[in-house]
């Protein structure tokens, strides 16, 4: 009996004494979701988040990776980027080569998850989804664009009979709704007739939309677009760019928000950074930063004509901010569990126990830095966020220094 008792305490024990496939040990923990801004350790296993806690014991850990020094987020969420790469050569970002693949611009940066913001519409979205989402390890979702054939090229965008929100409504709900989140409206000349079809499919959907809006000569009202046309819950992307002539700014020429901007935010309008190759200007991010104006979610519009201007990556996006005086914790939220909510993926963004394993590990660089806008003027900083290490679903997917990997010796 004694010993059929202690064969069972055995047993106990161990269902306690929990595996770890790998432990983030001794690393500053940010997880705006879960309020948590403190040193603390993480532990991995089956690609799941077992535990977070103050101290983990590394006795039953597989792999421990030091990471004292170091902040530990969530895998970051770029909710704007264009991935719809293809060799169509006469097109511009649908299946074309200016939108890039995902995987060799995400992990390096921190970025696990990623939205397409309108690449593909209803008719050309089972081939994007094909050709990059189903090969990528990034997380790839999509905002679906109200043309039918999205982001071919200007002119196809013009096309109003091409924008049928009961087919877009039908390829969200029926087809891929763990996929599309949303609906994409941009490039467009004419008066608010698109943004109205993009909503109007939003609402069939229930899902956000978000709207380039900026094309048009003479420019339209934004405070219209906030006020009367667009929901609580639908995105202004390119929130800092400044192109007066075709797109009305949100700080006006004596560097002042416009009193509406603050009346809008309030009202549930989300504005997204969208930086981009032509869309962020230290003239309106800098003064809108110092009257208490911030974008709700930081993202890149990361294509072909961005990568090596002034954006460059989501990392050095965050770190334009935290240079403007944005904490990083403040920062980290507006790539995690912000976007997270926009999309309505509460899913992801966070660090709970029993989430997929998504985290990005980086150091705050101290030094002599420059950062670009698109018009390539530069802001001076101090900080640089660099990250160091990367997993997705689980799995090592960047390590920029090797701190993962064990130590290779000659004797």
């Amino acid at each position: 009996m004694m010993l059929v008792a202690l064969f069972c305490l055995l047993q106990v024990q161990s269902l306690f004494a929990q595996e770890i496939d790998i432990l983030l040990k001794g690393g500053h923990v940010i997880d705006p979701k879960n309020k948590i801004d403190s040193k603390m350790d993480v532990a991995i296993l089956d690609g799941k988040i077992s535990q977070v806690a103050t101290d983990i014991a590394t006795k039953n850990a597989k792999k421990v990776i030091d990471v004292s020094g170091l902040f530990v987020a969530p895998g970051l969420i770029d909710m704007h980027v264009h991935v719809f790469i293809g060799n169509d050569l006469d097109a511009y970002i649908a299946n074309g080569p200016t939108s890039v693949s995902p995987d060799g611009f995400t992990f390096r940066s921190g970025v696990t998850t990623v939205v397409d913001a309108g690449s593909s519409g209803w008719r050309n979205f089972r081939q994007f989804k094909e050709q990059t989402i189903d090969k990528a390890q990034t997380r790839v979702l999509a905002l679906l664009n109200v043309v039918g054939t999205g982001m071919v090229g200007r002119y196809e965008e013009q096309d109003v009979e091409d924008m049928n929100p009961v087919m877009s409504a039908h390829m969200i709900n029926k087809l891929y709704p763990d996929i599309i989140v949303g609906i994409k409206a941009a490039h467009y000349w004419g008066d608010f007739t698109q943004v109205d079809r993009a909503v109007e499919t939003g609402n069939l959907a229930k899902v956000p939309v978000m709207v380039d809006f900026g094309e048009h000569d003479p420019p339209l009202s934004i405070e219209s677009l906030f006020m009367q046309h667009l929901r609580p819950g639908d995105i202004f992307t390119h929130t800092f760019s400044y192109g007066p002539k075709q797109r009305e700014t949100v700080v006006d020429e004596n560097n002042r928000v416009k009193p509406f901007i603050f009346e809008a935010q309030k009202r549930g309008i989300i504005f997204d950074v969208g930086h981009g190759g032509g869309a962020f200007s230290w003239r309106q991010a800098v003064p809108a930063m110092k009257q208490g104006f911030k974008p709700d979610v930081i993202s890149t519009d990361l294509h072909t004509q961005s990568m090596n201007g002034g954006m460059k990556s989501l990392d050095n996006v965050l770190s334009k901010f935290i240079n403007m005086g944005m904490t990083i914790p403040d920062a980290i939220s507006r790539s995690t569990w912000a976007p997270a909510n926009v999309i309505k993926r509460p899913d992801l963004g966070h660090l709970s126990v029993g989430s997929e394993a998504d985290v990005a590990v980086f150091n705050i660089r101290k030094g002599d830095f420059g950062f670009l806008d698109v018009r390539g003027t530069k802001l001076k900083g101090t900080q640089k966020l660099e990250v160091e290490l990367t997993i997705r679903a689980g799995k090592v997917v960047w390590d920029l220094n090797g701190i993962s990997a064990s130590v290779w010796d000659v004797k």
